[in-house]
């Protein structure tokens, strides 16, 4: 029995850490206490977004009703937290380990973009010595990261829906559109094949958008690899994970480093 290829395709994108390298006076912030050593960039391979959305708001409703988190501050709905929406930073640990359950037996592929901010920050000067008009913007890292991310996911179904968790109030959608034909150009460039699928973006929120909550689930877990060395978390989900390139792990080779389920991250401290 054949099975039909399916007609679109669904990514859910959010990011962990922040790309800014500099403060309101010009200041370099990487190194610093508060400052993320890493900034990434994931999207999420949703199958059924439906599915995952009404499956994560049930394991939601079902918690909250739950005397074991009667008195628990972020599941107080005044508090905005949990009791709105998943959030593996605010979460406690027994939600976290329900959610991962969940997302554990659903059909989904993480795929994300490492940059170290050292490094970033390194080219930033270096281009500000060649040319003084240079200006620093975070949406510049980030939305190469997404030309860099998308490049081989955009070509395997007619319609590719594309969803950004918002940043901050401005409406980016057609920064992000132009992010995505950059990718299809480049895929197409490298590859020699034409690329026609319809590419839709646009930017919502978490709470609206249920698979988002999923995707900041996974990129938790790989933040706390590259931030803390602590691997137990990304493992758990490593059998869902397509592919993270750490561009910067440059030892090896120029263009960094991919760890796929073939050659998975290195064992971390805890």
């Amino acid at each position: 029995m054949s099975v039909e290829a399916p007609l679109q395709r669904h990514y859910f994108v959010d990011e962990a850490g922040d790309p800014v390298l500099f403060d309101a006076k010009g200041r370099a912030l990487p190194g610093l206490e508060g400052c993320s050593r890493h900034f990434i960039l994931g999207v999420l391979d949703v199958a059924d977004p439906v599915a995952l959305g009404v499956e994560l708001d049930a394991l939601r409703v079902e918690l909250l009703a739950d005397p074991y988190f009667r008195d628990v501050p972020s599941m107080q709905p005044e508090r905005r937290k949990t009791a709105w929406m998943f959030h593996a930073k605010d979460d406690v640990p027994e939600v976290r380990r329900e959610v991962f359950r969940v997302l554990m037996h659903h059909p989904v592929q993480f795929f994300a973009v490492v940059r170290d901010k050292h490094t970033v920050l390194d080219y930033v000067r270096q281009r500000n010595r060649l040319d003084e008009r240079y200006r620093y913007h975070p949406n510049e890292l980030y939305d190469t990261m997404v030309a860099r991310l998308f490049k081989n996911r955009l070509h395997m179904t007619p319609e590719v829906h594309v969803c950004f968790a918002e940043r901050g109030k401005s409406d980016r959608s057609a920064a992000l559109g132009q992010a995505l034909e950059t990718a299809r150009k480049r895929f197409e460039t490298q590859w020699q094949l034409s690329n026609s699928s319809v590419i839709r973006a646009r930017q919502s929120s978490p709470r609206r958008e249920v698979p988002l909550q999923a995707t900041d689930y996974f990129l938790w877990a790989l933040q706390r690899y590259f931030e803390r060395g602590e691997s137990r978390y990304i493992e758990m989900l490593w059998p869902q994970v397509g592919l993270v390139h750490a561009v910067d792990e440059t030892e090896v080779a120029p263009y960094g480093v991919y760890y796929t389920k073939k050659k998975p991250l290195p064992k971390g401290s805890g």
